[in-house]
């Protein structure tokens, strides 16, 4: 089972909360603590090419997208 598709089976368990806590107990994915995969693009959720710096939390692809706006300028 991968991570994505753990929420899925939660919806034959609405009416059966024992089991479903037990099913998220032992089947829910670890939070990671390092790694490539503990910081997000809070615009589209990309694990790569982060711009952390200054608090923006952008992978590059949208932080160029929005440079201008937030008063950087681009040369060339």
């Amino acid at each position: 089972m991968t991570a994505s598709d753990w929420r899925k089976a939660l919806k034959q368990f609405k009416r059966k909360p024992v089991i479903r806590d037990k099913f998220i107990k032992h089947n829910k994915p670890k939070d990671r603590t390092t790694g490539i995969a503990t910081k997000k693009c809070e615009k589209c959720g990309r694990f790569g090419a982060m711009i952390n710096k200054y608090g923006l939390n952008l992978c590059r692809h949208c932080f160029r997208e929005i440079a201008e706006e937030l008063g950087f300028k681009k040369y060339s």
